[in-house]
């Protein structure tokens, strides 16, 4: 622990504190693993100590503080992202937002909320008090927390219906504290939302969100098999079109992934069987039934309200998203995953051409989403990983296509998504973290204005291993 470290951690004695080794390595680390190129670079990462603070107030203390003893704070809250944007470069604080848990105000469509309640539980504090839910989590939902939704997250469960997280309206406003000598809280709305909405925590401390609702539903689960996958692909694509049928949820799956790393429907899907996860509102049973007449009535391997099976899968949402790479990393940890959006014309043509390019070195795990009135397809498929450089011409070929990256396997705000500078944030960052001690390394633009993204960026002031062990 450096000094000026030490210096913050006596001045914060009073707070919720830990520094016990194996916890404090544990509380500087997200699901980064998931990528074997992070992996290699920020395996070794650990702040100096956690702080957990029990109100703004102490947030408020805890950036004042450190602002005086110039030391970074990565701020996290559950750590299921999957990109290191949790994770801190340099060392410094870690302010862990695990106290701040009360859900303030319920009205019709609309839930207040400290950041660090967990997703799950919201949803189910919000249906018990007025029969609402979430239009749209994680599938890390029984873990991540809200504002760490919002401060990394992009869309999940329930984008089929109403798109990404940062389109208009999927957040309603965002409190937040900035890192100054005498810190502001600030609150924004409508275009304002996007300072700091997916900024990794890099330029302001959420300590309030404000969240749209809709009617909760007991959504009935399926799983729907193909033994060809584009079937399955149009399937869902034509589904999504059906404006009188209600999905929260519209996942198709390529075979041999279901198989392989699906432990729960072992004996129930074939090896060359591809899915398509629904989930859909009971009013709209009868309308699915009748869809699924139309597609020629196909194979029905599970449902929620008549199962036939000894033990239950669970929740057919945790199979999708991000759920999917994790369940196929637990069987194969050699494997990998990218982040793609198939937006053109025809989505599904897109998909088709791409499995053509790759067959089964990048088996395909799609995703519905809703994309200004159009219904595209987000890809999330498992990449069977050999080299790094033979990832980057992976993803080389697939912007050959016209398909956009969004790159899981850099830990920066740029680099993960369209490699250009997001100028609301980076102006937002000069005003409220003056000295760049939030979440320092993440934001390109604010330590190397000028650099080029013709490699992977390398932050010149990341904590080598051996100063994390002797620290």
């Amino acid at each position: 622990m450096t000094p000026e470290s030490a210096a913050v951690r006596e001045a914060l004695a009073h707070m919720d504190i830990d520094d016990n080794p194996a916890t404090l390595k544990q509380k500087s680390r997200d699901f980064f693993w998931y990528s074997p190129v992070l992996k290699e670079k920020m395996d070794h990462l650990v702040g100096d100590f956690v702080v957990a603070p029990r109100s703004e107030e102490e947030v408020i203390e805890v950036l004042k503080t450190c602002f005086a003893h110039n030391v970074p704070v990565t701020t996290r809250g559950a750590g299921t992202g999957n990109y290191g944007q949790a994770m801190p470069l340099r060392g410094g604080v870690i302010m862990h937002m695990k106290n701040m848990t009360k859900v303030k105000e319920i009205h019709p469509g609309r839930v207040v909320v400290e950041p660090g309640k967990v997703v799950r539980d919201l949803d189910a504090e919000t249906r018990a008090h007025s029969g609402q839910e979430q239009r749209m989590m994680p599938s890390t939902y029984g873990t991540a927390t809200i504002g760490g939704f919002i401060a990394g997250g992009s869309g999940g469960i329930g984008s089929c219906r109403w798109g990404a997280l940062r389109d208009l309206g999927n957040i309603l406003r965002i409190r937040v504290v900035t890192m100054e000598a005498e810190p502001r809280i600030l609150e924004f709305t409508g275009e304002d939302l996007a300072r700091v909405s997916h900024a990794y925590g890099t330029n302001g401390i959420i300590t309030e969100v404000e969240m749209p609702l809709a009617p909760a539903y007991d959504w009935i689960e399926f799983a729907v098999g193909f033994t060809d996958f584009m079937d399955g692909a149009r399937f869902a694509y034509d589904l999504a079109h059906q404006d009188g049928i209600l999905c929260k949820l519209i996942t198709p799956i390529e075979a041999p992934i279901p198989f392989n790393f699906f432990k729960r429907f072992k004996g129930h899907v074939a090896e060359d069987q591809s899915m398509v996860i629904v989930l859909v509102a009971p009013h709209s049973l009868d309308g699915f039934s009748a869809f699924l007449d139309r597609q020629g009535a196909p194979d029905i391997i599970y449902r929620s309200d008549a199962s036939t099976f000894e033990r239950t899968p669970g929740h057919l949402a945790e199979y999708t998203w991000n759920h999917t790479t994790l369940r196929a990393l637990q069987v194969k940890p050699s494997v990998t995953y990218l982040q793609v959006r198939y937006g053109g014309e025809d989505p599904v043509a897109q998909v088709a051409r791409i499995r053509e390019i790759f067959g089964a070195e990048v088996l395909q795990h799609l995703e519905v989403m809703r994309e200004n009135g159009r219904i595209i397809f987000a890809g999330l498929p498992i990449v069977d990983f050999s080299t790094e450089e033979r990832l980057d011409e992976i993803i080389r070929l697939h912007e050959d296509e016209q398909c956009l990256i969004f790159n899981p396997h850099r830990y920066t705000l740029e680099e993960g998504g369209r490699q250009k500078t997001d100028d609301r944030q980076l102006k937002f960052k000069k005003e409220a973290d003056p000295k760049g001690l939030l979440n320092p390394g993440k934001m390109i633009a604010w330590d190397d204005p000028d650099f080029s993204y013709d490699s992977m960026y390398a932050y010149p002031h990341m904590k080598q291993p051996d100063e994390s062990e002797a620290a």
